[in-house]
């Protein structure tokens, strides 16, 4: 408990420290600042993110900067404070940025295979190491049942589904057991004799939760599908199904790197609404808005290469071949908002 009190205060001084600085740049700027989540601020990743800052600097104009993050409270406050101005960040980081600053609106999501917001989905995973599968199992099907008394690894508790949409889930399903029939979402951030979990770890990112469990820190992971995509591939099963065996490829970059050839296994998979590319309006003017909006939604940003990037491409990027940005609103992100209630 201590340490996780102690992670919270210093990520809350980071964020008032980022947050008293003087808020750079407004509609009139001649740069727009760009905040990313640690996820997306690994070095293999800086193509992926220059795609899209040359899509906003097409758009409005103005040169980008880009930040990179270690931490999802960062990016929020950045984005909430408008010392960023743009930011790509989970439903669940979108919401807490919109809470403090209404001012805070949803851009684009990637769409799914339709091209629509009907599939825009991805997939939240508990994961365990392979070989340890079988315990949490109850006949042929797979069973969380034995997660209580393990040591859990999250991403941050900001996290959409490297913590909400995972403790929502175990919440729901435990507290119908009378051993667990009072256990709150706040309950799973800490490990200890009495509590729900021997051990809670925080990742920081996706992929420094399935690092962790990887490593052996962890006996279950939470971490979503897309964060880990250019780092494993489908080893055996159907993906995004429990089941589901992936194995980190034998030239992954960092964190897996220390980890090639490890292989890991899906027992829970929930699908989850996209991310969101979000800006702070006080920042980006009403005329780069719709700019943005025409430009990132536009048949020649789907084309790109290097946002949407082809099955069997080198290119480390976001998004896949044959989805495409699609606008969305503040309301669409909802049924997330009542994971919290």
């Amino acid at each position: 408990m201590k340490k996780f009190l102690a992670g919270i205060l210093l990520m809350m001084m980071m964020a008032v420290i980022l947050a008293g600085c003087a808020a750079k740049g407004g509609a009139d700027s001649k740069s727009i600042i760009m905040v990313w989540y640690p996820n997306e601020s690994g070095e293999d990743l800086k193509g992926a993110r220059e795609a899209i800052g040359k899509v906003v600097e097409k758009a409005t104009g103005k040169k980008v900067e880009h930040k990179l993050t270690t931490d999802y409270v960062i990016a929020i406050e950045a984005l909430a404070t408008g010392n960023a101005h743009i930011a790509f960040l989970g439903a669940q980081g979108y919401i807490e940025a919109h809470k403090k600053n209404p001012k805070v609106l949803p851009l684009v999501v990637n769409s799914g295979k339709s091209g629509t917001l009907a599939d825009a989905q991805y997939y939240s995973w508990l994961c365990v190491k392979r070989g340890e599968e079988t315990q949490y199992k109850n006949g042929e099907a797979f069973s969380i049942d034995n997660i209580q008394g393990k040591r859990f690894s999250f991403v941050s508790s900001s996290s959409t589904s490297g913590f909400k949409v995972p403790a929502a889930g175990i919440v729901s399903y435990f507290s119908k057991k009378e051993n667990w029939k009072n256990l709150k979402q706040e309950h799973l951030t800490e490990g200890g004799k009495d509590k729900f979990f021997s051990e809670v770890l925080f990742g920081g990112s996706h992929q420094g939760s399935a690092v962790n469990l990887l490593t052996g820190k962890a006996d279950v992971a939470a971490f979503c599908d897309t964060c880990v995509a250019n780092y494993v591939e489908l080893a055996e099963g159907t993906a995004n199904k429990p089941g589901a065996v992936y194995r980190v490829k034998k030239d992954a970059a960092e964190p897996f790197d220390k980890v090639p050839g490890a292989e890991f296994v899906v027992i829970s998979s929930t699908p989850v609404l996209n991310a969101p590319f979000a800006a702070n309006t006080e920042k980006v003017s009403e005329k780069d808005i719709k700019a943005l909006l025409a430009l990132l939604t536009s048949d020649e940003v789907a084309k790109n290469q290097e946002i949407f990037v082809p099955k069997g491409s080198s290119f480390k990027g976001l998004f896949v071949a044959g989805e495409r940005f699609v606008e969305v609103k503040d309301e669409w992100f909802n049924p997330i908002r009542e994971l919290s209630k």
